[in-house]
């Protein structure tokens, strides 16, 4: 079928409804939507058989709906309505959720129900159970309404005839500042804990701090660390930790309230957006290796069982600042000293990587400094990886990779993905060449050809694409909870099978071919050389396309690449052989 998606923006979610469809075969429009998107003029140019709406903040034209079929996936389960659905879910403390497709009409999210899916809702923030449990839910239940539509057969359900016992949902409205308020004197570490999580993406959580207004990113469970509730106690790896009145929260990133007539601000690590506001405080460090102590919270841990080593990191919104691309280094060189054959980077639930952190480099008083340091740091450890010759390193993907985190996967001997995980092994879309030694890595695995159409293109790939196309070599069909204790029960089999040494020295054999035939820093040299050109000219069109990404500024029309099908007009890459 011709389908047409609807969208507010090219998220998460639209990108994996995007990559699935075209994965059945359906043919794909794109119209990314804003209050003034004239979709009465747009819509008929597509000739859709069907319109799906994955993300939609705003109402479709009745225009629209009354011509064609629109079908809204809609993130509460049955009779639920309201802008704020998943922050709500989080809020409360739901045990269970889901998602709704449903048609639309005159009124929000009150159309007839073509599927539902249910979903449990664990102890993650709102952004991390969108991407995995409610995106998980949505194209279960998408997949299963477009397969109804096109059957010709099927009629959808009226809500107003369904029983309260079907009902698992009800009207709510928004969730405000007034409703996520935090009162530190009163409130135990749980109820931070879910107001934060609730809103950690965005909108964050308003509050006062040191004098000043901002919004509070991310929430995480401190158990050893006590003071005065509100009190700033320590701070580890950029991230504040903050005294409850039965304990503490690790807040990892603010965002400075907006000034009137000045544009966005920029969620930072939560240090570095307090610069010279911030107190003297003990810098609180954490094991790399943790056992089943208290609770606390780091963004990289190690552990062993058995031959397997695994390197585990989880950075807010997969963004790796230079920072975290140093401390991660000597993380994973750490790992490579330990007597282990198979080494798992990753392995956690949500994002793997998005590559450099463009929000770090953005707030830099040299962004062009910062994204030079930020790459060198990225490609430090690539190198670190692609050099790693005494074991087999394995990259787990619980969720999505882009970027240069899609080509640091790419170094590693095999990817293992989650079924669910979205790839987008591009950089073009920022203005960039790239780097992280992909003209090496892509072409290797897929071939010069497909590495072209994939960085010219610039769409998304399912991990079942990104397998036959020779992306991934291992797809896990499980949940986003479950993954984790499956790539440990793999990793572990892998380092006890018999062959495990004569692959490490084959591994060894070539890479001792590929460097004489062309070595790794001539792949480097190459690449940071085009990126250099790139960060340190100010009227490069990265820098605005950065400037418009971290500050959240729509697009003035939908992209063009999101409509140029197979025939892309930038043609292929030139990739080094």
């Amino acid at each position: 079928m011709r389908i047409l998606l609807l969208a507010g923006a090219f998220n998460s979610l639209t990108q994996r409804a995007h990559a699935e469809l075209a994965d059945r075969g359906h043919h794909l429009g794109v119209e990314l939507v804003t209050g003034g998107t004239p979709l009465a003029t747009l819509v008929p140019r597509h000739a859709p058989d069907l319109i799906v709406a994955p993300m939609l903040t705003t109402a479709v034209p009745r225009e629209v709906w009354s011509a064609w079929p629109c079908l809204i996936v809609h993130p509460g389960p049955l009779g639920d309505r309201g802008p704020s659905s998943v922050d709500w879910a989080v809020h409360l403390g739901a045990e269970r959720w889901g998602v709704t497709v449903l048609q639309a009409n005159d009124a929000m999210d009150a159309g007839d129900i073509w599927a539902t899916a249910e979903c449990p809702v664990p102890a993650v923030g709102k952004s991390d159970l969108y991407r995995n449990e409610i995106a998980d839910a949505a194209i279960e239940a998408l997949l299963t309404a477009v397969a109804r539509f096109a059957s010709g057969t099927h009629r959808p359900e009226p809500q107003h005839t369904l029983p309260a016992t079907r009902l698992l949902g009800r009207p709510r409205p928004p969730l405000r500042q007034a409703d996520r308020r935090i009162d530190w004197a009163a409130d135990p570490t749980e109820t931070v804990l879910r107001t934060l999580r609730a809103a950690d993406s965005r909108p964050g959580v308003r509050d006062e701090l040191l004098g000043g207004t901002w919004f509070l990113h991310g929430g995480h469970p401190e158990d050893t660390l006590t003071g005065r509730p509100g009190e700033l106690l320590a701070t580890r790896h950029g991230a504040l930790c903050r005294a409850t009145v039965d304990g503490a929260v690790w807040i990892p990133e603010l965002r400075p309230a907006r000034a009137p007539g000045e544009p966005a601000t920029v969620k930072l690590p939560a240090t570095l957006a307090l610069g010279d506001r911030l107190p003297p405080l003990p810098e609180a460090p954490a094991p790399l290796e943790a056992g089943d102590g208290p609770r606390t919270w780091t963004d990289i841990r190690y552990h062993e069982d058995g031959p397997a080593g695994f390197l585990r990191f989880a950075f807010p919104g997969g963004a790796m600042s230079t920072d975290h691309c140093r401390r991660l280094l000597a993380a994973y060189r750490y790992a490579c000293t330990r007597p282990t054959t198979v080494l798992v980077l990753g392995g956690q639930r949500d994002f793997f990587s998005n590559g450099i952190h463009l929000n770090v480099i953005e707030a830099a008083a040299d962004p062009a400094a910062e994204s030079w340091a930020n790459i060198n740091a990225i490609d430090d450890l690539v190198h670190a990886v692609l050099t790693t010759t005494d074991r087999l390193v394995i990259a787990a993907l619980g969720g999505n990779a882009a970027a240069g985190g899609a080509m640091l996967a790419l170094a590693a001997d095999e990817v293992w993905c989650r079924s669910a995980a979205v790839l987008n092994p591009h950089y073009r879309l920022m203005g960039l060449h790239g780097s992280e030694y992909w003209t090496y890595t892509l072409p290797r695995r897929v071939g010069p050809e497909a590495a072209g159409h994939l960085t010219a293109r610039a769409l998304p790939v399912t991990a079942a694409r990104g397998q036959r196309l020779g992306l991934v070599d291992r797809i896990l069909d499980c949940t986003a909870q479950e993954f984790g204790d499956h790539t440990g029960r793999l990793a572990r089999r892998l380092a006890a099978a018999p062959g495990i040494q004569p692959r490490i020295a084959a591994k060894k054999e070539r890479r001792e071919s590929d460097e004489a035939r062309r070595p790794l820093a001539a792949y480097r040299a190459d690449e940071l050389a085009r990126m250099r050109r790139t960060f340190f000219d100010p009227d490069a069109p990265y820098h605005a396309l950065r400037r418009a990404f971290v500050r959240k500024e729509p697009p003035p029309g939908t992209p063009a690449h999101l409509n140029a099908g197979a025939a892309h007009a930038g043609g292929t890459a030139q990739v080094s052989p």
